[in-house]
């Protein structure tokens, strides 16, 4: 290895000195910075790690240099997973080799100069600053020399711009020519709604907060192995409080997010007293804060410097591509038992202190009854979710050492108080109201929403909402009180984070042993796609605030031992009060996207025949609703392809006169050109050959037309 690396080394830094001093360079103030791309034995994920070049050669000095890069690999592992695994040989799979030099620094600083007389102005005119119309003076730029401050409200006039200073700024003519605008006159204390904060302040850590979860989600993106998270974005991030209260969340799936909470307080009343820095947990039980068996959740928490108090937490979840069960994908519509459903994992601790518990994680993926089909893929994307966690921690912890402890934790609270009152803004505009929502399996969702105008509180209740189902659409309570959370999240018209805050003045009732609320050992991978959405319609069709969405997520499945995928396939979104639906879109409680094209055909045996949008399907009214698609894969070997879907019999409701959507439909075209068309949650063998067609239902329209 030594010798390869010295001699891989010396060749490239010959290449590139040649190059940089073809440029003028001196051959002596030209510096090589060699790097090696180093990973452990059985990942796919590289690290780059400096290599002292000049001592490679073999010997001590070699050695040396190989323990430095173990030690900066580990650094850099530990950094981007949060932990190491000293049992793993290192891989390096390939070095780079920089050359630099003929570089010149450059000063930027600027004289202090005294203000001078301003000339008067070109003229003077109205502006509309801070509110109001307010008189303000207008400068041509060749007019002003460096020392002149102008005070606003006032114009700049440039070639090629206009400056507008508001009223309480000015703008100052350096000696370099820079125009610099600072606040001249103090702002007047001003209080957020809902909270005695600064509204300023509050939007920068609404923002930071949302900020830290979408650089997990970038993180989480970057490094996952499967599809089903680094292609369809199936996966959501977010940051809790110390008692796993959701702060904030970025812009993923609002399934995951309204629920993930439960996840984070089953881990920490599960193990109070025993969690230690460097510990990290994952779940995936529907009965104890999980949704179904496929999303598992990975929590951290976030330690003060001494190790000693837990601030914080941060948890990302993802859809695995598959966690075990009766068929491949783990979305089987067959399934009536949780046990048929994958692989349970309830309060694992997948990382002790730092070290990946790896044997033990394949010990228990493997040793269910029905056991995941690939190990590898599964493992690979948990450590993805680790690391993603670990950026959470890091910028958390960057957070607090630039504002300090006391204020992001007061910020943590002011931004769940602003939520709280911006949905009691939404509570003061609507009145008692009830809607009964019927689906394809004979069963129904019935909700009625009390408002009590007085305490500015509201009830939503589910009573009378069928039984727990003997098949899958069972949604665990958690899935129930997302879609609360994510329909009075839509309704506040302000930007704010979906927190915990928004359902403080919302008491939700959903009755024991109901299909929202089921009893183990009841099967629920239908409850986190299908009721979810079936709720999610139930909810704005009480409220009459737009007609029903497609109201399922058309999962697809199929695979066999080697390979396995799952997607949902859109529609359009629904028609509301002044708007049209918009066409070929995921809505509502999926948020994820369609493998590209290229990339499903390189990683999976298939074709993709044709996908396109349905001109005209969309629910019609005085706003229509935005129109399906047709989605056709051709198999190219033998499959089992599996449909759990819904409004294949029911049609999606229109609102106020809008008529209701189409109803969809799933076709099988076998080798001797006989078309089979599959039930709503139906599964079926593909030989090679064969094809598999979706057709979407579609959102209903608005209004009489």
């Amino acid at each position: 290895m030594l010798e390869t690396l010295t001699r891989e080394a010396d060749r490239l830094g010959a290449i590139c000195r040649d190059e940089v001093a073809g440029q003028g360079v001196p051959a002596d103030a030209i510096a090589l910075l060699v790097r090696a791309h180093v990973r452990y034995a059985g990942t796919d994920t590289s690290l780059e790690v400096p290599v002292a070049a000049d001592n490679l050669g073999a010997g001590a000095q070699g050695e040396t240099v190989l323990a430095a890069m173990r030690e900066h690999f580990q650094a850099a592992h530990r950094a981007r997973f949060g932990f190491i695994d000293e049992t793993k040989p290192l891989v390096v799979e390939a070095i780079s080799v920089e050359a630099v030099g003929g570089g010149a620094g450059i000063a930027e600083t600027e004289e202090a100069i005294a203000a001078s007389p301003l000339p008067e102005p070109t003229e003077r005119t109205r502006i509309f600053s801070a509110g109001a119309l307010r008189e303000a003076a207008v400068y041509a730029r060749e007019q002003l020399a460096p020392g002149h401050v102008v005070r606003g409200p006032a114009l700049v006039i440039e070639p090629h711009q206009t400056v507008v200073i508001e009223d309480g700024w000015q703008a100052a003519l350096t000696a370099k020519d820079h125009l610099v605008l600072t606040r001249a006159v103090a702002l007047p204390k001003r209080t957020a709604v809902g909270t005695s904060a600064d509204p300023v302040m509050l939007e920068i850590f609404n923002n930071l907060f949302m900020s830290i979860a979408e650089q997990m989600g970038v993180t989480l993106q970057n490094t996952a192995y499967s599809v089903n998270i680094k292609e369809r974005l199936d996966f959501s991030c977010a940051v809790f409080d110390h008692e796993g209260a959701l702060v904030a969340n970025a812009p993923h799936m609002p399934v995951h997010l309204g629920s993930m909470d439960k996840s984070v307080e089953t881990i920490i009343r599960q193990n109070e007293g025993r969690i230690r820095p460097g510990d990290v947990y994952m779940l995936n039980a529907p009965y104890n804060g999980g949704t179904h068996l496929p999303d598992i959740t990975v929590c951290t928490p976030v330690f003060d410097q001494a190790g000693a108090e837990i601030l914080f937490w941060v948890a990302s979840r993802g859809h695995h591509a598959d966690v075990g069960g009766v068929a491949p994908g783990s979305m089987s519509p067959l399934a009536t038992t949780i046990e048929q459903e994958g692989v349970y994992i309830d309060n694992f601790k997948i990382v002790d202190e730092g070290r990946f518990r790896e044997a033990e994680t394949e010990a228990l993926l493997l040793g269910a009854t029905y056991p995941v089909r690939n190990v590898v893929q599964n493992v690979n994307d948990l450590k993805a979710q680790i690391a993603a966690n670990e950026k959470g921690v890091r910028e958390l912890s960057k957070v607090i050492g630039e504002f300090g402890l006391d204020v992001v934790q007061a910020y943590m609270g002011h931004v769940q108080d602003n939520a709280a009152e911006s949905v009691r803004r939404v509570l003061d505009r609507l009145r008692n109201c009830e809607f009964t929502y019927p689906m394809d399996q004979g069963c129904a969702i019935k909700v009625r929403i009390t408002v009590d105008k007085a305490a500015r509180e509201a009830t939503v209740d589910f009573t009378g909402t069928s039984p727990q189902r003997g098949d899958n659409f069972n949604a665990p309570a958690p899935v129930t009180r997302a879609a609360v959370l994510y329909v009075f999240r839509v309704m506040v018209d302000d930007d704010i984070p979906m927190n915990a805050g928004c359902l403080r003045p919302i008491r939700i009732v959903v009755p024991e042993r109901s299909m929202l609320s089921p009893e183990y050992p009841a099967a629920v991978v239908a409850g986190n796609v299908e009721v979810s959405q079936a709720v999610t319609n139930c909810l704005f069709g009480a409220l009459e605030a737009m007609a029903a969405s497609q109201g399922t997520m058309n999962n697809l499945t199929f695979g066999n031992d080697e390979y396995q995928y799952y997607e949902t396939i859109c529609s359009g979104s629904p028609a509301g009060p002044g708007f049209n639906g918009t066409p070929g879109v995921h809505v509502h409680m999926t948020n994820s996207r369609l493998t590209d094209p290229e990339i499903l055909e390189y990683r999976f045996p298939v074709l993709l025949e044709d996908f396109h949008i349905r001109a005209g399907s969309g629910g019609k009214g005085r706003w229509n609703a935005g129109d399906g698609t047709s989605r056709t894969i051709r198999f190219l070997k033998r499959m089992e392809c599996a449909i759990l879907s819904s409004h294949r019999k029911v049609r999606p409701f229109g609102m106020d006169g809008g008529e209701p959507g189409e109803l969809g439909r799933t076709l099988v075209r076998r080798l001797d050109g006989r078309i089979d068309e599959l039930g709503g949650c139906d599964q079926t063998g593909l030989e090679a050959g064969e094809a598999v067609t979706v057709i979407t239902p579609t959102g209903g329209g608005f209004g009489k037309a």
